[in-house]
């Protein structure tokens, strides 16, 4: 059966069929990682920009690389759909702004756990139900990060739906006036030792749960929210690809 949002089925991807998923949330950073960390990588589908790719790591492992879109609600379409077709494993790869003064711009952040804060979560789990990583997945993020001598930083993640109101952003957004609730949200959570900001872990972490597979998460850090609002454009890119190299290396090392 063709899944509707995917765009394709379980026959579409061959005999050497993919248990693991590599998720982005821009359809350029799946090509990117596809044309550029895969062989033999061919598109499976564009329906709505949420492109898909199926290749290979050099080992001769199957990788499907989907395009998740922004936020969690795509989110959770997408990865219901992917476990559909059999995936079991599945690291996103995303941005992130950091709301600790020691993690830089350029770093990378791997999630052991989410401060979920999601309204799709709640869909699949209460919300005391735990957000957290494979711990065998976040192992192997963190190990490929040290052998490839990358900044990288372990701890929890706050995830929220919004990327102004609810990343507390005042002088970049249309809407000045927060509501009391959201006040003072960033310095409270990094009292709490919260790392950054993102948008997709926690639900993605809660479905892994959940649907019973395995779900790990490392992010490109491109704000510094200590200092400003703004992403800092002119290191996005290598930020990103660091992030990249490190989940490719730890699909190398992991068991599918």
């Amino acid at each position: 059966m063709t899944l509707y949002h995917l765009n394709f089925d379980r026959h579409r991807l061959g005999t050497n069929f993919p248990v693991v998923s590599l998720l982005s949330g821009e359809p350029e950073r799946s090509q990117y990682i596809a044309h550029n960390y895969l062989q033999d990588a061919y598109l499976l589908s564009n329906y709505r920009g949420l492109s898909s790719y199926l290749g290979y790591l050099p080992n001769g492992k199957p990788v499907l690389v989907a395009t998740s879109g922004i936020g969690s609600p795509s989110l959770s379409i997408i990865v219901n759909e992917l476990i559909q077709l059999g995936i079991r494993q599945i690291i996103r790869v995303g941005t992130c702004g950091s709301i600790q003064p020691y993690v830089n711009v350029g770093s990378v952040i791997i999630s052991q756990g989410a401060l979920c804060r999601q309204g799709a979560a709640l869909d699949i789990a209460p919300v005391e139900y735990p957000a957290v990583a494979d711990p065998f997945l976040t192992v192997a993020l963190v190990q490929s990060a040290q052998e490839l001598q990358i900044d990288y930083h372990l701890g929890i993640t706050a995830s929220v739906d919004t990327f102004y109101e609810g990343q507390e952003r005042i002088s970049s957004s249309a809407n000045p006036h927060l509501l009391s609730r959201l006040r003072g949200i960033t310095q409270e959570y990094r009292h709490l030792n919260i790392l950054n900001y993102e948008m997709e872990a926690g639900t993605l972490f809660k479905m892994a749960g959940v649907y019973g597979f395995s779900a790990g998460c490392v992010c490109a850090t491109i704000a510094q929210r200590t200092e400003t609002e703004d992403i800092i454009l002119d290191q996005k890119d290598s930020a990103v690809d660091k992030a990249i190299q490190v989940a490719i290396r730890a699909l190398e090392k992991i068991e599918l």
